[in-house]
């Protein structure tokens, strides 16, 4: 299934291209979004950026016809300087950060991001992650009881942190833990009866902030941000989709010193959120939101 991608014509409204841009995307996905900008009619060219490779193999396929206008570079979009200066790019025009993960990888990458699939526990945003990678494994089997409470609690922001990170310590001491389903059958079985009635899947607080710490995901927005921000030219825009409120509170501090110090403005008030008709077709959507900043 073809990743939608989240407020796409709000993305592509917003930046608003013109002849002559360069476009980094820094979370390239299935190239929807660049697709999009090309689809605009103005000429551009197009720099994609992805940690994974099934998703850099998608949007060259998806991307074929555009080929010669675009640039498409497996790496972590902390490293964008790197990627700007290999390209011999001083600045780019309009910059996109789609955060999270895709709808290809919950549902078919096999690294176990999904809940309701029992699969490997991996979730790496990289297909083949290097031995020196932490990996959900070395997360649940061999961080201490503390550590694996702090990270659900502050990047799940999950009330039962220290509960759940109790019953995955004492399960491990019996086996190793070493698939999704185990451990959502682990979370549910610590959390009151409460909690599973519930809309939101009672392991889906503790699967995010695995995820997160896995792959230093706020570490790698922060750092992002910045050598975005610097490798922006002037006039340039900066949109950011975020999909949790860990994320969405470093975009909206960021932007907000920058606004402090004169180099640049909001374009909105408040971040853009998904309307009825994407959120009905695109259910996974609806805790987007987006922001977008015009550099000075």
């Amino acid at each position: 299934m073809m990743h939608k991608s989240v407020l796409l014509h709000e993305v592509i409204k917003g930046l608003s291209f013109e002849d002559g841009d360069v476009f980094l995307d820094c979370t390239l996905g299935s190239g929807g979004h660049i697709l999009g900008a090309f689809e605009t009619g103005k000429k551009i060219q197009a720099i994609g950026i992805d940690l994974d490779e099934e998703a850099i193999t998608r949007s060259e396929t998806r991307l074929a016809s555009f080929a010669d206008k675009v640039t498409l570079v497996r790496e972590n979009f902390r490293n964008i300087d790197t990627v700007l200066d290999d390209e011999d790019i001083s600045c780019v025009n309009k910059v996109l950060l789609d955060l999270g993960v895709s709808s290809h990888q919950i549902d078919e990458s096999g690294r176990g991001f999904a809940i309701k699939l029992d699969e490997p526990l991996v979730m790496t945003l990289s297909k083949n992650p290097d031995e020196e990678s932490t990996t959900a494994y070395d997360v649940v089997n061999e961080w201490d009881e503390e550590n694996i409470a702090d990270i659900i609690y502050g990047y799940g922001e999950e009330t039962f942190a220290r509960r759940i990170a109790r019953a995955i310590v004492l399960a491990r001491e019996e086996k190793p833990i070493e698939t999704t389903g185990e451990l959502v059958a682990i979370i549910e079985e610590a959390l009151p009866r409460w909690v599973h009635m519930k809309k939101i899947h009672p392991a889906t607080k503790t699967f995010q902030a695995i995820r997160i710490a896995v792959n230093d995901e706020l570490g790698a927005l922060r750092e992002g941000l910045h050598k975005a921000f610097d490798r922006t030219c002037s006039g340039g825009r900066i949109a950011v989709i975020t999909f949790h409120s860990l994320e969405d509170r470093i975009v909206k501090r960021f932007f907000k010193e920058k606004e402090g110090l004169m180099l640049g403005t909001n374009l909105f008030k408040k971040p853009l959120i998904p309307n009825d008709e994407e959120l009905k077709a695109n259910p996974r959507s609806r805790s987007s939101k987006l922001r977008i900043f015009i550099k000075k």
